[in-house]
């Protein structure tokens, strides 16, 4: 497509997943396969969750929109992808792309809140067990839930508005599966200075703040785990949280290691990798993070195999 500075952009090319051309249909059937894990098997914890009363618990009520944002997260890009892949396209609409920006941050930024309010879950669990039942009433939950909805909708829709400002772009080849806003700020000619300084500052309260707060949250509960130091304390301690840690990880893990790391020798391709591992590959590996690990979610699956079993 030829641009100047007075031309509008209709669509963008996505460069797609740096993927030799003979090895793109078995990594197809791969990310295929790793959509409908990540679909089928949060649908089974909301499944689960809705199902077994013992589940109707503020930790589990957080965890089933864990569960529903991890697959809308992935569906903003995987079936774009897959069909780019499967169609050899790797066209996108300019409001397609526009779309894209604004859906990805949101559930990207309600992952972490979603995340910080089941370590604050935890932390009165474990450090204020007899005031549980009235410090995490059900009010407060809805009122956690609705205030991270629209702190994430908030902060997406500030950037993607900043973003459709932007008019000129020297090309429209983004070298990424969809539309990332730092590699579509790389393309624009126009001075993105407000842009970039958003992100520096709304990065901080949507992704340091809760972070910081998760790690706040875990330092109380190590200190309350050394102040009773027992066997029973620290397996007690490790069921509670041992899920929600690795999921913290995983997420945060590659966030960090994407835009908190020096990046003078990452390349675009390296951007790409780190953007599937948090994407694509954490959601996927939640559900099984949470029922491996988590003995009452296991409790409910055989309960509900057993009726299911008991009634035919």
């Amino acid at each position: 497509m030829r641009m100047d500075n007075e031309s509008t952009i209709s669509e963008f090319m996505l460069l797609g997943l740096p993927i030799q051309e003979e090895y793109q249909s078995l990594y197809t059937a791969l990310f295929l396969a790793m959509y409908l894990t990540t679909v089928l098997g949060n649908l089974l914890i909301i499944l689960l969750i809705r199902l077994d009363s013992h589940l109707h618990t503020p930790m589990y009520f957080f965890l089933s929109y864990l569960a529903f944002t991890d697959i809308s997260f992935t569906s903003v890009t995987a079936p774009n992808m897959l069909i780019n892949m499967l169609s050899h396209s790797q066209s996108i609409s300019y409001a397609g792309c526009v779309s894209q920006v604004y859906f990805f941050l949101f559930f990207a930024d309600l992952d972490s809140f979603l995340l910080t309010s089941m370590a604050y879950d935890r932390y009165v669990a474990i450090c204020h067990p007899l005031h549980y039942t009235t410090m995490m009433s059900q009010t407060l939950c809805v009122l956690l839930l609705v205030m991270s909805w629209a702190l994430s909708s908030a902060n997406a829709l500030v950037h993607t508005l900043l973003f459709v400002h932007l008019t000129h772009f020297r090309n429209n080849n983004i070298p990424h599966y969809f539309c990332d806003l730092s590699a579509l700020l790389k393309l624009s000619s126009s001075d993105t200075t407000i842009n970039e300084l958003v992100i520096l500052l709304l990065g901080n309260v949507v992704i340091t703040l809760p972070f910081i707060c998760i790690l706040v949250s875990y330092g109380y509960i190590g200190v309350t785990i050394l102040k009773t130091p027992s066997i029973k304390g620290i397996r007690k301690a490790l069921s509670t949280c041992g899920s929600h840690l690795c999921v913290v990880s995983l997420y945060y893990g590659a966030i960090i290691g994407l835009y908190f790391v020096p990046s003078s020798n990452n390349t675009n391709e390296q951007d790409v990798i780190v953007a599937v591992m948090y994407n694509v590959v954490t959601p996927m590996l939640n559900p099984f993070i949470y029922s491996l690990r988590n003995r009452d979610m296991k409790g409910a699956l055989r309960n509900i195999l057993s009726r299911r079993l008991c009634s035919q």
